[in-house]
């Protein structure tokens, strides 16, 4: 044996045992729960030993609160539901059903898989997954929602293991969360906040949001060969034959009454489009922001899990209609209801996940991690190549305690974009640094929002599977993205290309 084939066998190994003893953990929920209740003792321990940081954007200091004062412990009761009904995505995941519930039921999903897989390329099925999760950043959280699924279901089609597609659209929808072919809603936030901590040094700079447009657009590309590579040659060799009793969706060439109904499905989905289209393209656009006329900030982008919700309602209806799976409004109940009824075991992962990261939050904890991580680099002292690639893997592994990348970028550009400006990097390749770091371990931490539907996706295929099977199954992603985007980020670095419209890499003198 070669030293690749025992180098790839050694992987193999340890991604089997982190499976094994992450599947050992007791039951999802039961580990949420005892996280959350691990956290309250943490903050009885922090506020013992008055753990605390400054923070950058206002110099206030930033102490633990425990949750088992009486302070936390009132938080706690009064809280509870709170923390559950406003944890994001229980919502967007309960409206989206509705309009997925409609078009499952009526069989214009399995209708569209079927068109797919008799049509495309079999090659180019992975490529695709991970191409389509990359562009469904613009959809807001429809990637995590309706894709990952998705993915699973084509590759079951196909007599590819399921968790093979599960994780290809993952890794593009959340391991490529930092690429992508066009400017998304997070741009101009992370811009906004890099030009407010430029503006420390240099009050007149102003970032623009394409500025990292150019390495965005590359990455993509980047995105989509490394997560199609690791698919098939590393994670679905691993998994071998898939031997669970899920339903299949068996594939067989479409009758004229479904290619009759997906005709029409396609003409009211253009038509819907259309309609959306007119709400925000005029200047009068009645979903545009009424006050600025902007469009990523508006009414549009807000409710954008409505239009999703739409997206998916209308076609499945039509669909249903021409095939006459739906005969009436009691049909359309019937799909939604037993939709719905899919998401129990999500639903209960919710609530304690939720307990898990509000507690946190409340906390302080991550907060102040985040804060003397950042600051422990920023008394390293080093320079160049290997100080962006430190601030890479500090991004990357606060990643791991905060999930918003928003929050992480408040309180880490306050000190790094400062700071790198001194050491004459425009705020443009700080900024970058952060989205592949911020990106790359999305895939492998609990903290992710989305990470408990993840799971309850995975048990859809056998029940077995836990957390440890998901990062056990993500881990290769993580490890060959943030290996190859630090890459092309040195080589970006070394050539000297601008990272975006005005988006250099160094300022100028």
């Amino acid at each position: 044996m070669g030293i690749k084939e025992k180098s790839a066998k050694i992987f193999n190994k340890s991604l089997d045992y982190i499976e094994i003893i992450g599947n050992k953990l007791p039951h999802p929920a039961t580990l949420f729960a005892l996280l959350a209740f691990l956290v309250a003792v943490i903050s009885f321990f922090g506020v013992m030993f008055d753990w605390s940081a400054i923070h950058p954007a206002d110099n206030s200091t930033i102490k633990v609160k425990s949750l088992l004062s009486a302070d936390g412990i009132r938080w706690i009761y009064t809280n509870i539901v709170y923390n559950f009904v406003n944890f994001p995505p229980l919502g967007y995941v309960l409206a989206v059903m509705v309009g997925i519930g409609i078009a499952e039921g009526s069989g214009l999903f399995t209708a569209m898989i079927r068109a797919l897989v008799l049509k495309a390329p079999r090659k180019m099925i992975t490529a695709s997954l991970v191409l389509a999760g990359i562009i469904s950043h613009l959809a807001s959280e429809a990637g995590y929602v309706i894709l990952i699924p998705m993915g699973a279901l084509i590759f079951h089609s196909l007599g590819r293991h399921p968790m093979a597609g599960l994780a290809a659209a993952f890794s593009g929808v959340s391991g490529g969360f930092g690429a992508n072919f066009l400017i998304g809603s997070v741009d101009p936030i992370l811009a906004g906040l890099s030009q407010s901590a430029a503006q420390i040094i240099q009050p007149d700079i102003t970032i623009n949001a394409a500025v990292n447009f150019y390495f965005m657009f590359v990455s993509a590309i980047v995105v989509v060969i490394v997560g199609t590579w690791v698919t098939e040659k590393i994670v679905e060799p691993r998994l071998g034959k898939y031997t669970g009793n899920a339903d299949k969706i068996e594939i067989g060439e479409l009758s004229s009454e479904e290619k009759k109904g997906l005709k029409w499905a396609g003409i009211s989905l253009f038509i819907t489009v259309i309609l959306l289209v007119l709400t925000v393209v005029p200047e009068n656009g009645i979903f545009r922001n009424p006050e600025t006329g902007d469009v990523l900030h508006s009414p549009f982008f807000d409710g954008i899990i409505t239009g999703i919700l739409i997206f998916f309602l209308i076609p499945g209806i039509v669909y249903g209609i021409a095939v006459k799976s739906v005969k009436n409004d009691k049909d359309i109940m019937k799909h939604i209801i037993k939709s719905m009824g899919t998401l129990s075991t999500y639903i209960v992962l919710v609530f304690f996940a939720a307990q898990f990261v509000y507690f946190f939050k409340y906390s302080n904890l991550g907060l102040i991690l985040a804060i003397n991580g950042a600051e422990f680099l920023k008394n390293i002292g080093m320079t160049g190549v290997p100080l962006i690639v430190a601030f890479v893997l500090l991004s990357a592994f606060i990643n791991m305690f905060m999930g918003s990348a928003s929050a992480k970028w408040a309180i880490m550009a306050p000190v790094f974009v400062p700071m790198f400006i001194l050491l004459g990097y425009h705020p443009a390749l700080t900024q970058a640094a952060f989205r592949v770091g911020d990106s790359v371990t999305n895939l492998i931490t609990p903290m992710m929002s989305y990470f408990a539907l993840i799971v309850a996706f995975a048990q859809k295929y056998d029940d077995k599977y836990g957390i440890g099977t998901i990062i056990s199954t993500m881990l290769p992603y993580t490890v060959m993205l943030t290996i190859v985007w630090t890459v092309l980020l040195i080589i970006w670095m070394l050539v000297g290309i601008p990272l975006g419209p005005d988006g250099p890499l160094y300022l100028q003198n």
